[in-house]
């Protein structure tokens, strides 16, 4: 099979290396054809469940030929449509994986080496990946969205990664004003939403097993006319159908959980590049704020 771009592996080999469908479509783009970008495009928009269906039966759904689809998932990097399927069926079954799914995968590898040195490839392949796919236009253009104080910037996250946004609020609130983190009850939502604006923004965490709470709420910030930021994995929150700008962070560990440390990586550098976005009213608000510290004589004193 001839190469396209980076491709140099087939696409079974780089999906079990927790490169996916979706990630390989997006470096391929540019070398498909207008019926195959169409049928490329397709999937996208209903991703994996537009090709988890017979050849036949995707086809008609994208408005493509058989041949088509045959020769898209060719340029993939797959052997087959059977091959294609498959990898996109075991990415759906990774979405909803639990901790006991996640140990037992990794349990039945047996390594010989130990498990820091384990969690230290992992992880450093986990950073690797995520930084190799993050668009830096789409990243500078969220960073501004956050930064513009004109808007409200609201933060949320689910069961796990409440942490992360409560992280993520705690930096911001520092940086600029008009900052609100909501709470991860659902149930509080509803006032949020009352108070939602067009021009304000919305930062999302969320990861497998994904919240359908999360997802709705997205949905009526966008009626809103929100922007919507959203960080998630490799699989990609279905939130992503919604959102306007995506960013995915490779998690996968020998454990029962998940990692945060690229996604934890990419929420500094976010917040990294909002402080640089309005340095100059940052610096002052900084300085303000070491005034109201040392009023409360909050920190010890050398």
């Amino acid at each position: 099979m001839p190469k396209f771009g980076a491709l140099e592996k087939t696409g079974a080999a780089l999906t079990q290396q927790n490169t996916t469908v979706r990630e390989l479509i997006r470096e391929q783009y540019g070398v498909l054809t207008t019926a195959e970008k169409k049928f490329a495009n397709h999937l996208l928009e209903n991703y994996p469940a537009a090709g988890i269906a017979s050849i036949t039966v995707v086809a008609q759904n994208a408005g493509v030929s058989t041949p088509t689809v045959a020769r898209t998932v060719g340029k993939l990097g797959f052997k087959g449509f059977p091959q294609f399927h498959q990898a996109l069926l075991s990415e759906l079954q990774a979405k909803v994986q639990g901790p006991t799914q996640r140990r037992a995968n990794w349990a039945t590898e047996a390594p010989e080496s130990h498990l820091l040195n384990r969690f230290s490839q992992a992880v450093t392949r986990n950073l690797s990946q995520t930084l190799s796919n993050i668009d830096h236009d789409k990243f500078d253009e969220a960073a501004k969205e956050m930064a513009d104080t004109s808007g409200r910037l609201y933060i949320v996250g689910g069961r796990i990664t409440r942490a992360l946004a409560e992280y993520a609020f705690t930096h911001f609130q520092a940086i600029r004003e008009r900052v609100t983190h909501m709470t991860s009850s659902s149930a509080t939502w509803p006032h949020y939403v009352l108070d939602m604006k067009k021009g304000d923004t919305l930062l999302m965490f969320d990861i497998r097993r994904y919240e359908t709470n999360l997802l709705r709420l997205a949905e009526l910030a966008k009626e809103r006319e929100l922007t919507v930021i959203l960080i998630t994995d490799q699989w990609a929150s279905p939130v992503a159908s919604v959102a306007d700008y995506v960013f995915q962070c490779w998690v996968e560990i020998p454990s029962a959980w998940d990692s945060n440390v690229s996604t934890m990586m990419l929420l500094e550098t976010l917040i990294g590049a909002v402080q640089e976005e309005n340095w100059p009213r940052t610096k002052d608000r900084f300085d303000r704020l070491d005034e109201v510290f040392e009023a409360a004589r909050l920190f010890r004193k050398p």
